[in-house]
């Protein structure tokens, strides 16, 4: 049993610590203060190759074992989560076209998105239908040699700098059970964006509401080349978007608890560092269980996947985990910040906006206990 990174691993991370210091930290308290898109550092993480994470060798990208993965998602979001989930969308979205697209559409996709030359997102959910993905009403009807999409989807990340966007459709809205007749397209131009979606964080990554209006889409975008596994095709992908959401949950609670460390040495009262004091120190132990007991979760859960395992029950448990320390970490952080915790002028307070997030991503914590319950009640799952 191994509870250290390896070589690569600590290179590699230690390659990121160095980005997110020169790059994000310098900018991050005033650009996500005026939501500004960060487009110098989408520039430089295209040079690093992060575009290519989850895109295998043979198609120009990273191809990176999942603990690796993991470790983007959490240096970055320690700098800004935001622009983590530039990256997010788009790793899921190039991790399910490397898994079940065919020869020719991984050809002709995966290389630009490794490279950034092209972005992507991925559209699932819409105004009606988020948790219950068999609920959408986005439908494909065939014409010919193309698919013609009506529909909306919300909550769209990249959406404006989409280049190709992996899309859930009805294909057969009468099929029985509804997951028979959902497929997924790769849609590469005619769906409008309506709006950007205002939110509480979040901050510089778009978040849009986007319709299609009889969008043509040829035949041979079809996800795969067979109708009917569009919702398989997305759920797969949404393992390992949990463990992107579990990372970023592990990046808050770190920052949170580095920045209430830091300022518990320097704030003073009655002539002592309040760090002295024990009702600050319980606050910072319970901040550093939570830190370090998310961790060692989203790495099992990570190494589980690189292992070649089903990891349902793994990545739920590390996202549902993570995130709720992520909460309650950047709550407990401005508490020891006192009135400094709730002015825009202290990281934690941006923090404290960008965790609540991390429990609703990729599947609400509530849900993840279901996945969780039914993998250990079915036996595929045990523990102990």
């Amino acid at each position: 049993m191994d509870f250290e990174l390896n070589d690569e691993q600590r290179l590699f991370r230690d390659t990121l610590r160095d980005f997110v210091d020169r790059e994000i930290r310098p900018v991050a308290q005033e650009w996500e203060a005026t939501d500004r898109y960060p487009t110098e550092i989408v520039e430089t993480m295209k040079d690093l190759g992060l575009f290519g994470l989850t895109v295998p060798e043979e198609y120009g990208g990273l191809g990176v074992d999942m603990v690796s993965f993991a470790l983007v998602f959490e240096e970055i979001s320690k700098g800004w989560m935001g622009i983590a989930g530039i990256l997010g969308s788009h790793s899921l979205a190039c991790w399910t076209i490397a898994r079940h697209g065919t020869e020719e559409q991984k050809r002709r996709f995966l290389p630009d998105l490794a490279a950034g030359r092209r972005r992507t997102g991925i559209g699932l959910t819409e105004p009606g239908a988020g948790t219950d993905l068999q609920g959408i009403t986005t439908t494909a009807r065939r014409d010919g040699d193309h698919y013609v999409i009506d529909g909306r989807k919300t909550w769209i990340t990249n959406a404006r700098h989409a280049g190709m966007l992996p899309v859930l459709v009805k294909t057969d809205p009468a099929a029985s059970p509804a997951h028979r007749g959902m497929s997924v397209l790769l849609v590469e131009d005619g769906f409008e964006v309506l709006r950007d979606l205002p939110k509480l964080g979040y901050k510089g990554t778009e978040s849009c509401e986007i319709v299609f209006d009889g969008v043509r889409v040829p035949a041979a975008n079809l996800l795969g080349g067979t109708e009917g596994r569009g919702l398989q095709q997305v759920l797969s992908g949404l393992e390992t978007g949990r463990i992107n959401i579990a990372a970023r949950s592990l990046g808050i609670a770190q920052a949170a608890y580095d920045e209430a460390l830091k300022y518990a040495a320097q704030r003073e009262a009655f002539g002592h560092p309040i760090h002295d004091f024990q009702a600050i120190q319980l606050k910072l132990a319970e901040m550093a269980i939570k830190v370090q007991a998310s961790r060692l979760l989203v790495y099992w859960a990570a190494s589980q996947a690189d292992a070649g395992n089903r990891i349902d029950m793994q990545a739920g448990m590390a996202k549902t985990f993570a995130s709720e320390a992520a909460i309650e970490c950047a709550l407990t952080s401005m508490q020891v910040h006192g009135g400094y915790g709730y002015s825009k002028e202290f990281v934690v307070e941006r923090l404290y906006r960008d965790a609540p997030l991390m429990s609703i991503g990729e599947g609400t914590n509530d849900i993840m206990r279901t996945v969780i319950a039914k993998a250990l009640t079915s036996g595929k799952e045990t523990i102990g």
